[in-house]
């Protein structure tokens, strides 16, 4: 086994970010990558102009490129933000309005797999109530993914880079994505399995993998510390997706690493 037997693809969004985002399609094809997945690229903009839209999905179409993941709407990310579902009112408002049009961009391009960030814990607010409004807004999430036929994922980030953020455990996020699943009866709610993340957050790896492999829709990896490509960190992840795969998780994994000071397509070297 080994690298040579994963299906990697490019999140847009943090590799190749030196160029517009309509080239960087094009840049992971010519970096030899059949496909990517992106964060809900207009931060300000749940609801972006249709010629907007249209342009990014050309740009996915003409570099041949299949797009096997995307994020609703999570305000600013990088930034501050992380995600926007479980923030009463103008952020809770616009990841509704956010919810039709990132499914059906996903359905026209084939994307079978879309992620809800949870959001952070805001002063003032009782816990609880956040957890029943993003619960609300994940119900209708999966829902709407379930209606072109994709997957809602749920993600665990880490506690020293998002420590207003209450899912930073493996266990944290599979809690939830169980009672999305109990409230919907649809069973389409997975684990987005960050072995960066959860790294930082000091997660036993083959643990949280052989517990929550039957659970995770996606992978995603970065090396750690750094969060640079495989093999500038400590971590084993040739030997982790060795592991996801014995365990029978055969879906995409993401490179969601920062490339440095160089350009990204010089930072695929781990590859060969």
């Amino acid at each position: 086994m080994g690298y040579s037997d994963q299906r990697f693809n490019v999140n847009l969004s943090i590799l190749f970010t030196e160029l517009p985002l309509l080239e960087r399609p094009a840049a992971a094809a010519k970096a030899g990558f059949g496909a990517v997945e992106l964060w809900w690229p207009w931060v300000d903009a749940p609801t972006p102009e249709r010629s907007e839209l249209d342009a990014l999905k050309k740009a996915i179409e003409d570099a041949g490129v299949k797009l096997v993941g995307l994020n609703f709407y999570a305000g600013q990310l990088p930034g501050p933000d992380r995600g926007a579902l479980s923030i009463p009112g103008e952020e809770s408002a616009k990841f509704r309005a956010n919810l039709a049009v990132a499914a059906d961009f996903a359905k026209a391009l084939g994307c079978k797999a879309l992620n809800a960030l949870y959001g952070n814990r805001v002063d003032g607010v009782d816990p609880a109530v956040q957890d029943e409004l993003a619960l609300e807004n994940l119900v209708l999430a999966a829902r709407e993914a379930d209606r072109v036929g994709a997957i809602l994922l749920i993600e665990a980030l880490n506690a020293p880079e998002s420590p207003k953020c209450p899912l930073v455990s493996a266990p944290k996020a599979i809690e939830v994505v169980d009672k999305v699943n109990a409230a919907t009866g649809l069973g389409n709610a997975k684990f987005l399995m960050d072995l960066y993340h959860l790294s930082m957050n000091g997660e036993d790896l083959p643990s949280v993998i052989e517990r929550y492999a039957a659970k995770t829709g996606h992978v995603q990896i970065a090396d750690n510390p750094g969060r640079g490509a495989p093999g500038t960190g400590s971590l084993p992840l040739e030997e982790l997706l060795d592991q996801l795969r014995r365990a029978g998780y055969d879906g995409w994994v993401g490179l969601e690493y920062k490339a440095g000071d160089r350009p990204s397509a010089e930072s695929f070297g781990w590859l060969s």
